[in-house]
């Protein structure tokens, strides 16, 4: 089995190839079944990461024996930690030392999660502040930013929510990256990535795409996750009419065609499934995804 090469460095300053680019991709899953973690092993390089997304109703010990069946298939877990959704920091901690000790954790998403608070964490600074992540044996923590707004938070609260956090891991001694809510216009993430670069903030960044799904599933995930906005733009115009699953190829050709980006890669929403979803970011780390996947241009 075909497996993706190794990522190839780009000469600073300069643009890589959009294979390059496509090269140092993750993925998330949600709920990943056994036969489904078998089929992520097959497809994806050794280490790949896939982050398994927090869902409400999903148990701890779902969350950890799934986490540990990705380490034992040889592929990098990273699980998503919803703040408000911990009814104490015991509860916290307690998935955190299964994280750790049955699947060997060492990278984290921490995220809000989009319900009240009704515990100790109000939101994912919380978590960062208080959490005791590297105590716990924690290395690297993601957080998430939204190049298209976020409905509940003011543009400038989210701004100093980054720094606050950014500032936070690092002054914990741990590598911090960024995962921003996917959208669907690259000329919205690339202004939002040069924005971010030019207030000071080099850390990389996990550009959030939506891996190849049908048009319905689309609409529904882009208006649940709040970029219908970009959604209307891709599906204007003749766009409008395309049947069957659209991919993010003009994303990563936009993306990879700019320079002074700094540390950017791919990073896929499975909306269309984690094992369609992996054939197609191998499919783009070789340069040979199908055109019928490929998203659209807009007029």
């Amino acid at each position: 089995m075909m497996r993706p090469l190794a990522a190839a460095k780009s000469e600073p300053g300069s643009a890589p190839e959009p294979v390059t680019f496509a090269r140092r991709f993750s993925i998330e899953a949600t709920r990943p079944s056994a036969a489904e973690i078998v089929a992520l092993a097959e497809l994806l390089a050794p280490g790949a990461r896939v982050y398994l997304s927090a869902v409400p109703n999903l148990a701890a010990s779902e969350l950890v024996t799934a986490a540990a069946a990705l380490r034992q298939a040889g592929l990098e877990p990273v699980a998503h930690i919803a703040a408000r959704r911990f009814a104490s920091a015991g509860q916290l901690h307690e998935l955190l030392k299964g994280l750790r000790g049955e699947a060997d954790m060492r990278r984290l998403l921490v995220i809000g999660g989009d319900v009240e608070a009704s515990g100790p964490f109000a939101d994912a600074l919380a978590i960062i502040q208080q959490g005791c992540l590297r105590e716990a044996g924690f290395e690297e923590i993601g957080i998430a930013a939204y190049p298209e707004g976020h409905a509940n938070i003011s543009p400038g609260r989210l701004e100093a929510a980054l720094d606050e956090k950014i500032a936070s891991i690092t002054a914990q001694g741990l590598q911090a990256h960024i995962v921003n809510q996917f959208s669907f216009s690259p000329e919205g993430v690339l202004a939002w990535l040069r924005l971010l670069r030019g207030c000071g903030i080099a850390t990389p960044v996990k550009v959030g795409m939506a891996g190849p799904t049908s048009v319905p599933a689309l609409l529904r995930y882009a208006k649940r996750c709040g970029v219908a906005a970009s959604l209307r733009g891709l599906m204007s115009g003749t766009a409008s009419g395309l049947i069957g699953h659209l991919g993010p190829d003009r994303m990563i050709d936009v993306l990879a065609g700019a320079s002074d980006l700094g540390d950017i890669a791919p990073h896929y929403f499975s909306f269309g499934g984690a094992v369609e979803t992996a054939r197609y970011a191998c499919d783009a780390a070789r340069g040979t995804q199908s055109p019928s996947r490929a998203m659209a241009q807009p007029n």
